[in-house]
């Protein structure tokens, strides 16, 4: 037998309770629901989330991180770092997201969902590399993406285009060698759309 999507009304409404002061706010929108916890209740709202009758989440199906500086053409009013998830119920056919704030915008640190759902650690891995959040409890927190010698966090809003450094196979030292990028910055811009004057031409 074929069991249905719940009502997303219907749904906020059985999460806010079973969640009860684990929550910090949800809201719902395009008809997804969102769920805002903070950082102390993170583990404790996940765990019920996959075990409440009402929840039954028993997939992490993504988790990324987010970086909420000048979010949308506006200054972010709070903390600048977040982990966001998505969880579904095969069970009860529904999803929700989760949204968690890293308190420290100059070191992001959030504990790991990895004992909850084993495929944590590939989406904590990546969101480490690209964001520079730091997962405590993650039996492996290591590059994923990008390579071990990298500098930076590559999706962060403050990283620059090209980069901090590239890396080149050296013939005469047969090893790769890391050095100040070459790379010259490009203006994509087509002409039409540029000013008059633009470049010395008119």
């Amino acid at each position: 037998m074929i069991q249905y999507a719940i009502d997303p009304l219907v749904l906020k409404a059985n999460l806010d309770k079973a969640l009860g002061p684990l929550l910090q706010s949800s809201s719902l929108a395009l008809g997804e629901v969102t769920l805002h916890v903070t950082s102390a209740n993170y583990i404790a709202a996940m765990r019920v989330l996959h075990t409440h009758h009402d929840a039954q989440f028993e997939q992490l199906i993504d988790l990324c991180g987010v970086d909420y500086a000048a979010y949308g053409d506006r200054p972010n009013e709070g903390y600048r770092f977040a982990a966001v998830a998505h969880l579904l119920s095969i069970a009860l056919n529904q999803r929700v997201r989760v949204v968690v704030f890293a308190t420290n915008d100059d070191y992001p640190v959030l504990p790991s969902v990895g004992d909850i759902w084993a495929s944590a650690n590939w989406y904590e891995r990546e969101a480490f590399d690209l964001f520079g959040l730091v997962f405590e409890g993650h039996p492996d927190l290591r590059r994923i993406l990008t390579d071990y010698g990298f500098i930076g966090h590559p999706f962060r809003k403050d990283f620059p285009v090209n980069g901090y450094v590239e890396m080149r196979y050296d013939e005469a030292l047969k090893r790769v060698v890391y050095q100040p990028v070459t790379i010259q910055l490009r203006e994509n811009t087509p002409r039409i759309h540029r000013e008059s004057g633009y470049g010395g031409t008119h």
